[in-house]
């Protein structure tokens, strides 16, 4: 193991691993427990517009996602609370507006588009350094934001209805939770690609949801098992030579599947 940490590439995964899994341990339960999965797929999804724009801008493309997904983010947010039309609807035609929009901007991008797969299915282990950088000041914008609003989260995140009669902004807390949605798919995008990123979002806080049900350890946990599984999961994709983003959301599955057993052996 300490054999594969010589190569710097890898020293750059292992560290992109361990940043993605505080974005997801700590998005990822409030993800879980308010029970927006879908939109944060939607989120996912739209992101890969800000994908293209930066290829056909030329600038970085995790760059450009930013505020595309935000964008994304609060037009899905808006739309699922004051047009009268279904949740899952509005979430559908942005998912798909946002990829063809990025499919436009690649397709009159000049030249060979290096690197798309990467951005779709992730590509961990060419993580470069200027990306970890974007991932560490991402994650400290998600946690200062969490301890600032933690109330109101877990107030909506419980009991929207009533925070909203208690006085709380309820639409306004729910706009800022679904940017942190969006800030954590940025963040994920490289590691497991945007096809996957509902899986390092929802399956470590999902198995952590199964020994807790308070926030703050759900968080801990969640951050822990995703550090555990995700680098256990690049070190397999390194052994085996297979897909880092593909073997990583595999492993979690893994782990979600013996985390339901285990709880079953325990009950029975």
């Amino acid at each position: 193991m300490t054999g594969i940490l010589e190569y710097t590439f890898m020293q750059n995964a292992f560290l992109a691993a361990i940043l993605v899994s505080v974005a997801c341990g700590v998005v990822g339960t409030y993800v879980v427990v308010k029970r927006i999965v879908f939109i944060s797929g939607g989120i996912s999804h739209a992101a890969f517009g800000g994908i293209g724009l930066g290829y056909f801008l030329g600038v970085n493309p995790i760059l450009s996602a930013i505020p595309f997904s935000l964008a994304s983010a609060l037009i899905m947010g808006l739309t699922s609370k004051k047009v009268k039309i279904s949740e899952d609807t509005a979430i559908g035609i942005l998912w798909s507006l946002g990829m063809a929009i990025g499919i436009i901007f690649i397709n009159l991008t000049q030249g060979y588009v290096p690197d798309l797969m990467s951005y779709l299915f992730g590509s961990i282990l060419t993580v470069p350094f200027s990306d970890l950088l974007i991932m560490l000041v991402l994650d400290i914008i998600i946690i200062i934001t969490v301890i600032l609003f933690q109330n109101e989260f877990q107030g909506i995140s419980f009991d929207e209805e009533f925070s909203q009669v208690m006085g709380m902004p309820t639409t306004a807390i729910y706009l800022l939770l679904l940017s942190l949605v969006a800030l954590s798919v940025v963040v994920m995008i490289k590691v497991v690609g945007i096809i996957l990123v509902i899986a390092l979002l929802t399956i470590p806080a999902a198995i952590a949801k199964q020994y807790t049900y308070h926030m703050g350890r759900m968080m801990v946990l969640a951050v822990i098992l995703g550090m555990i599984l995700t680098t256990g999961g690049l070190y397999l994709s390194y052994l085996f030579n297979l897909a880092s983003g593909a073997t990583i959301v595999l492993v979690l599955g893994l782990g979600f599947l013996i985390s339901v057993i285990i709880q079953r052996l325990i009950k029975d």
